[in-house]
């Protein structure tokens, strides 16, 4: 069977299916059955405007120091990742191959890369936290300190480890009383 002939077959088949569920005057067949029939040959085919793309600037004008430039409608801005997503409902990788434009091709402008790249450095991220002992103790040597006993404390020591809170003092009772309640 050739491509005209199962054309015609699966168009018959999707009309015919069609006019069981659907009521059609008789004017309006002809051009549902030629409308079956283009979709069917056009099946498969990319369309024209998928291929016929032409950016807003060119690629080697989208990137600049301090922006960077969307192809699709040339949006200028620092960033282009939540641009391309809530305008154009595509992720980078999408747009990238969109343009075929390399994995590498930069979406963030390189000004704000750089300051981004300082404040982390600033903030220490990425690094370890050293811990001011061993910092010291890498400098100096460790001197051993007196050891002070309970009975060396100084006042100010006793002050410091006072309770916060008063304390609630017992009530004591008369011996009298203790002496009543045993007999």
């Amino acid at each position: 069977m050739d491509r005209q002939s199962v054309n015609r077959l699966l168009t018959a088949k999707i009309v015919g299916s069609y006019l069981r569920h659907q009521i059609v005057g008789a004017s309006e067949l002809p051009p549902l059955i030629s409308s079956v029939n283009r979709g069917l040959s056009e099946a498969g085919r990319p369309s024209p405007s998928e291929e016929l793309r032409t950016p807003a600037v060119s690629v080697r004008q989208s990137v600049r120091h301090d922006y960077v430039v969307c192809l699709d409608c040339g949006y200028r801005g620092k960033t282009l990742r939540r641009h391309i997503s809530s305008r154009h409902g595509l992720n980078s990788d999408e747009y990238l191959k969109r343009w075929g434009l390399r994995q590498n091709h930069p979406l963030t402008a390189p000004a704000y890369s750089e300051h981004r790249s300082v404040l982390a450095k600033e903030l220490g991220l990425g690094r370890k936290p050293k811990t001011e002992a061993a910092e010291s103790a890498a400098v100096f040597p460790a001197s051993p300190k007196p050891r002070r006993t309970s009975r060396s404390r100084s006042k100010s020591d006793v002050v410091k480890e006072a309770p916060s809170e008063p304390t609630k003092a017992r009530q004591r009772r008369s011996r009298s009383r203790v002496a009543t309640t045993q007999s």
